[in-house]
């Protein structure tokens, strides 16, 4: 008895993307630091792209088992001029006559590295795999858990609100159809037979009387198939899926004042893309709030956020304030995890450095999950010695600095790193 085993998972036109799943768990760590290497040499605005990974072949060689050559072996070498019978050839010396190797040499053949391309997805997923928000927990503990229901199809069973009257109608029609198609194409060449007769004046004969009665039974017959039957039926099908209790909420802040030259604006944009990035990939369902300021602050769109070229003075406690304020009039810190990324060269204007940090002790560190406040700059100004004295005091308030556009990766990692990864 033959034993035959059909592999019928959909991996569309492409056969061997089983392969390549397997290729990449295999050498996951050695595809992954080729992703670190790329993304040191990439521009942010070319992050989302496919990556061609290198890797040495030495890091994907695997031991084969073979049977060693024993004995005596006579070798012919056509036009040899060098050596007779019984000469004892002598090992090539430096690599030569064949040796695998990748450096460079004058004799001899090498192996180049193994190129593997990374598909966008592929290097997004593996670019975001060991990032996480922060402290994310559940909100609403203990309550019941939130269903909500989404459609599945069609049933035959279920409640009149459910009827589904198109796709029943539908069903119905072509049951019809189906059961009435025989009989309807017999009466039609009955009837024309029957015309036939009465033409030729035969229509009181006996032949056209059998006509006339088999005609009558088809119409009753077909006359007899119900418009509607039970088995037409069907009904809108819903299941209950559970809806995640979790809901999250990121804060974008950044300074635009005039202190915020374009290579430092550029700095904070930057990190804000990455961040951006991370966020709308790994989760589904979370709120994302774009604030700028300078003297005032306002909430702004996407587009806006990124791409406007407003400038001003500096209050950094304006965006603190309306913060403060979105967060009481939309995000109850009971139902949401709130989120804040603050990025700013750290100049403000004079004394509104303490009030940043009250209002940050006060209002929004007490209901924050994790509050991330990025410098663009390397000196340390005042609003930055203000926040220093908060880290101590809060395990979820951290601060980094970044000064070159190589900083803002490694800073992000560590910012928002899971919970036992080392960076």
């Amino acid at each position: 008895m033959a034993l035959q085993i059909i592999d019928r998972r959909l991996a569309g036109k492409n056969k061997s993307v089983g392969n390549r799943e397997r290729f990449v768990r295999r050498f996951k760590e050695q595809i992954a630091e080729g992703v670190r290497r790329a993304v040191s040499q990439r521009d942010i605005r070319n992050i989302e792209q496919a990556e061609n990974i290198t890797i040495p072949r030495k890091d994907i060689g695997e031991p084969v088992f073979h049977h060693g050559r024993g004995g005596i072996h006579d070798r012919v070498h056509p036009g040899n001029a060098d050596h007779v019978r019984g000469d004892r050839i002598q090992r090539p010396q430096g690599g030569g006559g064949g040796g695998g190797g990748s450096q460079a040499s004058d004799s001899g053949e090498g192996e180049d590295d193994f190129t593997f391309t990374l598909t966008k997805e592929e290097f997004m997923q593996l670019f975001f795999e060991d990032l996480a928000l922060p402290n994310l927990l559940r909100t609403h503990i203990g309550e019941t858990p939130k269903y909500k229901p989404r459609r599945a199809g069609y049933s035959q069973n279920g409640i009149p609100n459910n009827l589904a009257v198109l796709r029943t109608m539908r069903g119905a029609l072509g049951r019809r159809i189906a059961l009435g198609q025989s009989a309807h194409r017999e009466l039609a060449a009955l009837q024309v037979q029957l015309e036939a007769l009465v033409q030729r004046g035969d229509g009181a004969s006996e032949e056209a009387a059998v006509l006339r009665l088999r005609i009558d039974e088809l119409q009753a017959r077909t006359g007899r198939i119900p418009y509607l039957d039970p088995i037409d039926l069907r009904f809108r099908a819903r299941v209950q899926v559970p809806v995640p209790n979790s809901q999250a909420v990121m804060f974008c802040v950044m300074d635009v004042s005039g202190s915020m030259d374009q290579a430092r604006k550029d700095l904070a944009k930057r990190f804000f893309i990455l961040l951006y990035l991370f966020l709308t990939r790994h989760y589904e369902k979370i709120d994302i709030v774009f604030i700028r300021h300078h003297t005032q602050a306002a909430e702004v769109n996407e587009e806006q956020f990124f791409h406007s070229t407003e400038s001003g003075g500096t209050v950094v406690s304006s965006a603190l304030v309306l913060l403060d304020q979105i967060i009481r009039a939309r995000y109850p810190a009971g139902d949401w995890n709130i989120y804040v990324a603050q990025a700013s060269d750290g100049d403000n204007f004079t004394n509104d450095s303490g009030n940043c940090r009250n209002l940050l002790v006060d209002r929004i560190l007490p209901l924050a999950r994790h509050f991330a406040y990025v410098q663009v700059a390397q000196e340390e100004q005042n609003l930055w010695e203000e926040y220093s004295q908060l880290v101590p005091l809060y395990p979820h308030f951290a601060m980094r600095k970044v000064s070159e556009p190589g900083d803002i990766y490694p800073v992000f990692r560590d910012l928002f790193k899971k919970e036992g990864v080392q960076v």
